[in-house]
């Protein structure tokens, strides 16, 4: 379960005063669910996602995830609740000089896991997405929907029970684009919590599912099949 109780939160610029992104805003969102974030850019969907990542703390109001609380977490805690997490971004930030083999086994070094254990591991993960006979190219080798492809092997090789996608398709053509949205409303079907933030209406229309609206501070639940553009 994912939950945020009257969240406020603010973006800061030394040189300007803070403007608020978010404003009282409370949501639940259970395990197993699939939800997209729409809105304009600037709007506030990265910063949802990364409230739910951890990597900002609300000015009120607090974020559960699982057993995690914003407002309690403990620094040394936070490694441990992104394990249960797999982030997929729209940049793709694949380590350049490694094969994808290795940018897919970096997050299970991480972990501190070696040997065959690895290596059987990040296989699997690379035939789920349909890659396995690219596992000794390079990043550059591949085209852009192979690498996103890439990037969500490496965001499911630690099991996690949540997907956070931050524009996963953004820079893809429609049909790739598509294969990608397939793919994590596969590992959707497969029991994982996918939330992904995207400003591609016509994907959100075409493959219908529950749709947050972040706009002027809040968040306001929308028919999918009701978004234009």
């Amino acid at each position: 379960m994912i939950e945020l109780s009257n969240v406020s939160i603010s973006y800061r610029n030394p040189d300007q005063p803070a403007k608020p992104v978010l404003e009282n805003v409370s949501l639940l969102i259970e395990r197993g669910e699939m939800v997209y974030l729409v809105g304009p850019t600037g709007s506030g969907k990265s910063s949802l996602l990364r409230l739910m990542y951890m990597e900002n703390k609300p000015d009120r109001g607090f974020v559960q995830v699982s057993d995690y609380r914003s407002d309690a977490i403990k620094a040394s805690e936070i490694p441990y609740l992104r394990r249960s997490l797999g982030v997929v971004f729209q940049d793709f930030q694949l380590l350049p000089d490694r094969s994808i083999f290795d940018n897919v086994a970096f997050a299970q070094y991480a972990t501190g896991s070696r040997g065959k254990a690895v290596k059987s591991k990040v296989l699997h993960v690379l035939s789920r997405v349909g890659l396995s006979h690219k596992r000794r190219q390079f990043p550059h080798e591949l085209s852009g929907g192979e690498q996103q492809r890439v990037v969500i092997a490496r965001a499911i090789i630690n099991d996690p029970w949540i997907i956070l996608a931050d524009e996963p398709t953004g820079n893809l053509d429609p049909t790739v684009a598509d294969e990608i949205q397939r793919l994590l409303i596969g590992l959707h079907r497969s029991g994982m919590t996918v939330i992904m933030a995207t400003h591609d209406y016509r994907m959100v229309r075409n493959f219908p599912a529950r749709t947050l609206a972040v706009m002027n501070r809040r968040i306001v639940e929308v028919d999918p099949r009701s978004l234009q553009g």
